[in-house]
């Protein structure tokens, strides 16, 4: 019978060098091996029986079995009774599809008003190099073990010292547990809140259904939208879904920027007390306040019903994903458990960093530089729409990085959207941040954290006559 080595003959798909240091048995293992990987043995396809192949290569006819054997073995090839050797089923790789050409890089913006990103191109860059190696040369050993779970020591009393000097909260290091970000604090709260029985978590409409509805899903709660208004949440509707908790942005709600009243958090606290519910403060960027001194945390009026989630993802940058969870007593030990099983604690030295950076100063100081600069972004925002679409209104400027645009334009949000982007500018729509997804009425979220002020005037004279009112 014909050999069937893909049209080719024993001695051109292996090639045994006899005055190698490489036993020719490994040659040979090894040659079969780079044949199937190569694809110039395919599956199914027949070898030659080791009689055959012996002779062919002039070599024993033991070493060809003991070959054989070792790569059926490993699942290259594959012998049934009374049937030839066989390359086997899945050893050779899927022959690769054609590769799909390559997506037109996108089109340069003139501006992009995403919101919920801060000023990247401000990172202290420097100051955080000198904060990663004052920790590093101070570290003891000790602390490149495992650690607590908790987080550092270190960043956990300086972050409770802060919180109470800038925040007003009531923050003790033993009831805060470091994260990695809102998203994870999140899920921490939520799944510490269905082992303590709550089933349903309610949210602020609008707010951010998608993170928090797959969020509270995960930890196997049921999320149901509450409406905001001018003072904030509106508590009644609150009380009607039966949830017994909710998650709430106070100092500057996310995305319509209100502040919530007094009297608003007054009765979400009663509202907690009498439904022995959780309030989840998002505190996000509270630290932006241009009227006025930030608004103090909600967590300082009832630590025992609050949960505070900061993160220094606005006032740094994202991309260092660390944040912290102050828990109230009678979660801050569940809290504490599913973050070990969640990933045994945040990197350390991180932690360690940024506690230089706050106790030092510096991080202070950064905040003090970009305040300023926030506002100025936020001044030429109005001054843009003044001139290119006047009659514009414009909300949720107190703090912050991002306005809320109130527009009266035909064809809708999508068209909107699409029509800016074809002149360059990137707009961004409140449907996204409505549970229901909705684009009535037509809104836009305008984020100027991280676009410049002269980016913020070119991008509104662009597409002025878009926004201006019928």
């Amino acid at each position: 019978m014909p050999l069937e080595w893909s049209g080719s003959s024993p001695e051109l798909l292996l090639a045994l060098d006899r005055a190698s240091a490489e036993p020719l048995r490994c040659q040979l293992e090894r040659q079969v091996r780079d044949a199937i990987r190569g694809g110039r043995l395919r599956v199914g396809e027949r070898l030659p029986s080791s009689r055959e192949l012996a002779r062919t290569l002039g070599i024993s006819r033991g070493l060809i079995q003991e070959c054989y054997a070792q790569l059926r073995a490993e699942g290259y090839l594959a012998t049934r009774g009374g049937s030839a050797t066989r390359v086997a089923a899945g050893a050779a790789p899927p022959v690769p599809a054609a590769p799909a050409r390559p997506a037109p890089p996108p089109a340069r913006l003139i501006a992009d008003f995403r919101p919920g990103v801060p000023d990247l191109g401000s990172f202290p860059m420097a100051d955080w190099l000198w904060a990663v190696r004052e920790a590093g040369r101070a570290i003891p050993t000790a602390a490149l073990d495992y650690g607590d779970p908790a987080g550092a020591t270190a960043l956990r009393e300086v972050l409770a010292g802060y919180l109470r000097r800038v925040r007003a909260a009531a923050a003790e290091p033993d009831r805060i547990v470091i994260c990695s970000g809102h998203a994870q604090g999140l899920v921490l709260a939520f799944s510490a809140l269905a082992r303590a029985g709550v089933r349903t978590v309610a949210y602020e409409d609008p707010g951010g259904p998608r993170s928090t509805e797959a969020a509270a899903g995960w930890a196997g709660l049921d999320a149901v939208p509450v409406p905001v208004d001018g003072d904030g949440v509106d508590v009644r509707a609150l009380a009607a879904t039966g949830a017994r908790a909710v998650v709430v942005t106070p100092a500057h709600q996310w995305p319509t920027g209100v502040v919530m009243a007094p009297r608003r958090r007054l009765e979400l606290i009663a509202w907690a007390a009498d439904r022995d519910a959780m309030i989840i403060e998002d505190d996000y960027d509270a630290e932006f306040r241009y009227d006025r001194e930030p608004v103090g945390a909600l967590q300082g009026l009832a630590a025992d019903r609050v949960v505070s989630i900061g993160t220094v993802s606005k006032s740094l940058a994202p991309a260092l994903r660390l944040g912290w969870l102050l828990a109230p007593p009678s979660l801050a030990a569940a809290v504490l458990e599913h973050k070990l099983l969640n990933d045994r604690g945040s990197p350390a030295l991180d932690q360690l960093a940024l506690a230089r950076l706050v106790e030092s100063g510096r991080y202070d100081r950064h905040l003090r530089r970009m305040r300023p600069v926030y506002a100025a972004r936020r001044a030429a925002l109005l001054a843009a729409l003044a001139e290119h679409a006047p009659g514009v209104r414009v909300t949720g400027l107190d703090a912050g990085f991002h306005a809320v645009a109130h527009l009266d334009v035909p064809g809708g949000e999508a068209a909107l959207v699409e029509a800016a982007r074809a002149r360059g500018v990137g707009l961004h729509g409140m449907s996204m941040c409505r549970a229901d997804g909705g684009d009535t009425p037509v809104q836009l979220v305008l984020g100027f954290g991280n676009t410049g002020e002269r980016a913020v005037r070119a991008g509104i004279a662009a597409v002025g006559d878009l926004l201006a009112p019928r």
